[in-house]
């Protein structure tokens, strides 16, 4: 694919999908546990696939995952993309889902927007919000929460501190930034980050907050399976 110059930067998705989400306590990876009659990933997918600026959606899966193409089978056509070059860590399955997305033409100024397979609640309308609060600035920036509860640190189970919450926020995900500045972040970055914007942080950049939405949780712990199943979008009557 070959981009005539000044051409517009696109958007596209990248969701890592290579965890075994053992915290979830499913019998196998989270993103195939069912919610609502589908996969987690499946509910995920179809959301970005909602998003008409989003270009393309690359899912990067474990390779030797042989679950996805069962439990996505809605995922096909032209946008939607797999690899299977996850590695052991999020930042090693971004990074490898980065080169990928770049070997198959999305250019340096392309905006990658990284999403979690297990925020499966995700709305078109919080996607596009990000886009549009982010597709003119320097850095990029994600989706997030103020932290709205106080706050404690801890030591052996007991609180030791109240932490001050003013100008706390909750990250969330889709978090996005342009191809090249998360590819160098990623290189430079300890391979236990938990999120890209954190890389990007360590480079000294300052990744922009845009308001998400409390619904936009990440399926974690058993708890939450029947939380998301509770706040699944009703089809209409």
């Amino acid at each position: 694919m070959h981009l005539a110059p000044g051409t517009p930067p696109r958007c596209y998705a990248l969701v890592p999908c290579a965890g075994s989400g053992v915290r979830a306590g499913t019998a196998g990876p989270k993103q195939y546990a069912r919610i609502g009659g589908r996969s987690v990933v499946a509910h995920t997918l179809a959301a970005l696939a909602a998003v008409p600026r989003v270009a393309a959606t690359l899912v990067v899966i474990a390779p030797d995952d042989d679950r996805f193409e069962a439990e996505a089978p809605g995922f096909v056509g032209e946008r939607s993309w797999v690899a299977a070059v996850g590695g052991r860590t999020r930042a090693q399955t971004v990074a490898a889902g980065l080169h990928e997305l770049q070997a198959r033409g999305v250019a340096p100024h392309d905006w990658v927007l990284v999403h979690d397979a297990a925020r499966c609640l995700l709305r078109p309308a919080w996607v596009e919000r990000l886009i549009d609060a982010c597709e003119d600035d320097e850095v990029g920036g994600l989706l997030a929460l103020p932290v709205p509860d106080t706050m404690k640190d801890s030591r052996d189970g007991r609180a030791v501190a109240t932490l001050q919450r003013d100008g706390k926020w909750l990250a969330q995900t889709p978090q996005m930034f342009r191809l090249a500045l998360l590819q160098r972040a990623l290189v430079q970055a300890d391979a236990d980050i938990t999120d890209e914007a954190s890389a990007i942080e360590r480079l000294g950049h300052h990744p922009k907050l845009v308001r998400g939405d409390l619904r936009n949780l990440k399926v974690t712990w058993p708890e939450d399976f029947e939380l998301a199943a509770a706040l699944l979008p009703r089809p209409a009557a």
